[in-house]
């Protein structure tokens, strides 16, 4: 997870390539708990975190947008008492690119700081 998390971000656009389905088992044994499950026929990044309290996950919230916003890549986030949701995937491909990785791991740094 480090080595993904000490990555940075490329911007995106509809011709970026997609990680491929063959690599998602690689990249998710450093993400534990994360999974990746289809949405619409999108695969998506997910996980959610189970924290204390709805102030506890608003909090967390808060930390995931402040880093998506230093990398302008941005989840999907659902704010719940006890728990957060956090969903990435890249919209401009409607897939997985490997940003999506990189930022699924900085959220576990976060959780974790």
């Amino acid at each position: 997870m480090d080595d993904l998390a000490r990555q940075s971000c490329e911007p995106c656009s509809g011709d970026s390539p997609a990680v491929p389905e063959s690599e998602w088992p690689g990249l998710l044994e450093s993400l534990p708990g994360w999974n990746v499950v289809e949405e619409s026929g999108v695969p998506v990044l997910t996980k959610t975190f189970q924290v204390k309290n709805f102030v506890r996950a608003l909090e967390l919230a808060n930390a995931v947008g402040a880093l998506a916003e230093q990398e302008n890549h941005h989840p999907r986030l659902v704010v719940e008492y006890g728990r957060l949701t956090v969903a990435w995937w890249t919209h401009a491909i409607n897939g997985l690119h490997r940003n999506d990785f990189i930022m699924a791991a900085r959220v576990e740094g976060a959780v974790s700081d």
